[in-house]
């Protein structure tokens, strides 16, 4: 009888999700006893599949299968750890599945002509420390040694975490790969959408990593009693943050492909009897294409200096943050699509909203990103679900996409 390659990945998820501290969910933090447990297990599969086995000095535990002697490599991977009470599929699905796919491939007798490495990466989610994508910076080359001195909300540095955990922190600056040695990175992962399930697809294709930028805002006006200031003389910070706020909808709806969210809101004196005095907010502004991301930001900052003008509103908005888009490879990405349609898939191809570990892993390599449906559209929650056809689905998308790479 045939392998149940996805039946096979959904019990060793099932079992990784067992890696967790108490709670609903799973909750595994980087360089936690959780987190080695999940090593322990990834460990003695990878073992077992006749891999060999390391764990990098920034905690990426790496799975090897060789090819031919000085072949270059192709990396496959994500990340191990979870946001606190998350789901069993966010990131850790995406070692799972491809070190599937080579126990396939294995016992297909399948050979390729580049080595291939299976990566878990330790901290994609940035819930323990305030710094994310670790492991994929130590191999772009693009590290930061100050992220070391971050502290945790018990005030553990992260360098001393790591070194607890049995790692050389600094060792990471001689992790950086030759980008000539790296063939490029293929990512699996949940959608974390509603996307695929909408069109009735178990796998997509993704084109790019949208960009983010934020923006804070402060809008000030004048308080007063709410019963006696009359409407025609007030200068309310809320009424001009709303409209600042309806703007960010309006023009997130009209332009194609640009995402645009408001998800906090301060305001004062925070009286239900008193014109609010100042509103403190965040806009965050995500786009696959950074032109029309950053034209919305101009845009932004274009409609706060006329709002401000017409209410009477001070009103403060810098750019704090921005992280470029990272777009997928036009070469994997067709392999991929052809591997999809191999299967009996459309090769539905889409953009991804959220970062992911190939975001960092583009500064030093072609990248490409294949989506699995997720039941709801459910991520970052305990109620997280890819069905185990699906992923079946997906093995075998990974190994076809493999062998015509290698073709």
């Amino acid at each position: 009888m045939a392998a149940d390659w996805g039946r096979h990945a959904a019990e060793r998820l099932a079992a990784l999700a067992e890696c967790s501290a108490p709670g609903p969910g799973v909750t595994r933090l980087p360089f936690t006893p959780e987190h080695r447990a999940a090593l322990d297990l990834l460990t003695g599969w990878m073992e077992a599949a006749g891999l060999s086995v390391r764990l990098d000095a920034a905690g990426t535990l790496i799975a090897r299968r060789e090819g031919p002697p000085g072949a270059p490599t192709f990396l496959l991977g994500s990340h191990q750890d979870s946001v606190r009470e998350g789901g069993g599929f966010d990131g850790i699905m995406g070692v799972v599945l491809p070190l599937v796919a080579l126990e396939k491939l294995a016992a297909d007798g399948v050979d390729l002509p580049f080595a291939v490495e299976v990566l878990a990466f330790a901290d994609e989610e940035g819930v323990r420390f305030p710094t994310a994508l670790l492991g994929p910076r130590a191999l772009a080359g693009t590290f930061d040694p100050a992220v070391l001195e971050m502290q945790d909300a018990g005030g553990v540095r992260l360098r001393d975490a790591m070194a607890g955990f049995g790692l050389e922190p600094d060792a990471i600056a001689g992790l950086a790969r030759d980008p000539a040695s790296v063939l490029g990175y293929l990512e699996t992962h949940i959608e974390q959408g509603p996307v695929l399930e909408a069109e009735g697809q178990a796998l997509g294709v993704v084109t790019a990593i949208c960009g983010i930028e934020r923006h804070p805002v402060v809008i000030s006006g004048e308080t007063g009693h709410a019963g006696t200031l009359p409407m025609h003389m007030r200068r309310d910070a809320l009424v001009g943050a709303a409209a600042l706020i309806t703007e960010v909808d309006r023009m997130a709806r009209a332009t194609p492909g640009l995402l645009g969210t408001v998800g906090t809101l301060d305001l004062a004196p925070g009286a239900v009897n008193a014109v609010p005095r100042e509103v403190r907010t965040m806009v965050e502004l995500r786009a696959p294409d950074d032109a029309v991301r950053e034209e919305a930001g101009a845009a932004l900052h274009r409609f706060a200096g006329a709002l401000g003008a017409e209410k009477g509103l001070g009103i403060e908005i810098h750019r704090s943050y921005h992280q470029p888009a990272a777009p997928c490879d036009p070469v994997l990405t067709g392999g991929l699509v052809a591997a999809v349609q191999a299967g009996g898939g459309t090769g539905l191809t889409l953009p991804s909203g959220a970062t992911h570990d190939a975001s960092a892993i583009a500064d030093l390599c072609p990248i490409a990103m294949l989506f699995v449906r997720c039941r709801g559209g459910v991520s970052h929650r305990p109620e997280e679900h890819a069905s185990a056809a699906d992923m079946g689905a997906a093995v075998a998308a990974i190994c076809a996409f493999l062998e015509k790479s290698a073709g």
